[in-house]
């Protein structure tokens, strides 16, 4: 039976005045179905990702974790956020005490043709001692996961590091850290480190391809800023 046929059948017995609300409705549900049914083949259902969560990350074992204090240059990074290098001149320095882990770190944007000094810094708490190369963020106000890793080092001249922060309204956020103890590393080191972070980053979906050099030359102006910070943070 045709459309118009079921309508006719129910008007049937229904007062004049009250057809036309009837056929109204009819009307209105008719094309109200219609856009819905539209509307669902033209927008695509949101897949879960598996880009929501931090992956599970192999910690350094039988780690030192007083060994690692004290000041590093940052050499190379990775972050998921950005596709361009951004920053030059980058220095940590690691401190601890009473369970807490502090980075202070300085840095400028290299298209800053001022090189203004920049600075922050973040406190981690150790959640296991049993496993001391991974802190979690200790601020209060951050309200995401926020997971770092020691992923290796030899504590005299590099270390590798990796931060990953679970967001509640988007995909999560990756970052890695190349540490070196020198402004400069021999041949022989280099090689070994670019083997080292093709061999154990991607497992951790960072892509290589993106870790991006920071520069630590003409950094002058920088370098006596960022001591004086560093002086100012380990006597406080």
């Amino acid at each position: 039976m045709s459309l118009m046929g079921r309508r006719a059948n129910i008007m049937v017995g229904v007062p004049m005045a009250a057809r036309g609300v009837v056929c109204g409705w009819l009307v209105l549900a008719l094309l109200l179905t219609l856009c819905i049914d539209d509307a669902s083949t033209r927008m695509p259902l949101r897949r879960p990702t598996v880009n929501d969560r931090c992956p599970r990350v192999r910690a350094m074992r039988n780690f030192g974790l007083n060994a690692m204090m004290g000041s590093w240059y940052v050499i190379q990074y990775f972050a998921s956020t950005e596709m361009f290098p951004e920053y030059g001149c980058m220095r940590s320095s690691f401190v601890t005490s009473e369970g807490y882990v502090t980075m202070n770190f300085t840095y400028v944007f290299l298209d800053d043709p001022d090189t203004t000094f920049q600075q922050g810094n973040i406190t981690w708490i150790i959640p296991n001692y049993g496993q001391p190369a991974h802190w979690v963020h200790a601020e209060s106000s951050y309200e995401e996961v926020y997971n770092t890793y020691v992923i290796d080092t030899d504590y005299r001249s590099w270390a590798l590091i990796m931060h990953c922060a679970e967001k509640t309204k988007s995909e999560r956020y990756l970052s890695a850290l190349m540490l070196a103890r020198e402004q400069t590393l021999g041949l022989n080191v280099i090689n070994f480190l670019r083997y080292m972070i093709r061999e154990k980053l991607p497992q951790y979906d960072i892509n290589v391809e993106n870790m991006y050099p920071i520069p630590q030359d003409n950094c002058t102006l920088a370098d006596g800023d960022a001591f004086a910070y560093y002086g100012y943070i380990n006597h406080n």
